[in-house]
């Protein structure tokens, strides 16, 4: 049986097709994710994902391309998407220990932290620093502008556009 009619079958529901599909496939899939990785582990256990989601997915197989380039294509945006998942997880925990630290180093030294600085370090940075350069240490639009190397109309938005940003946060925090 050829690998055409295996997916064709598999596409009507036939486990014992998908089933010789994904011996045919999964080795070929280990490895790639292996090279890619780095990380068997990781790879195994993106290969088994990528499988699930061709059980998923498998009536969009539109045969244009090979059946493995297929399963590679399902693995690789996978992985890129868990790869940024855990960036971005990464990020929030090291921005959240970070300001731990700023809260527990205002308090060593007896100045106040409250709670528009959490808020404004949860902030993206080209947001935060226009708030903090005119509403802490009193730049004109201008200077800011002059400063960050941005448009009046840029350094403008992003500050009206963070301040809402804070009053939201701040609003939701008191409701709780």
């Amino acid at each position: 049986m050829g690998e055409r009619e295996l997916i064709e079958r598999a596409k009507k529901g036939d486990s014992q097709a998908f089933a010789i599909l994904f011996k045919e496939n999964y080795p070929c899939l280990v490895s790639y994710l292996i090279k890619v990785t780095m990380k068997p582990d990781i790879a195994e256990d993106i290969a088994q994902e990528t499988m699930m989601k061709c059980i998923e997915k498998i009536r969009l197989y539109n045969g244009k391309s090979k059946f493995s380039s297929w399963l590679i294509t399902i693995a690789t945006n996978h992985y890129i998407d868990s790869y940024r998942k855990k960036k971005r997880e990464a990020n929030w925990i090291s921005e959240e220990q970070s300001l731990r630290k700023m809260q527990w180093q205002f308090e060593s030294q007896n100045e106040e932290w409250t709670d528009v600085m959490s808020s404004l370090g949860r902030l993206p940075d080209q947001v935060r620093i226009p708030i903090v350069l005119k509403h802490y240490y009193g730049y004109s639009y201008e200077e800011i502008a002059s400063m960050l190397e941005l448009a009046i109309g840029t350094v403008k938005s992003r500050i009206h556009n963070g301040i809402l940003t804070l009053r939201k946060e701040l609003n939701a925090d008191e409701k709780e």
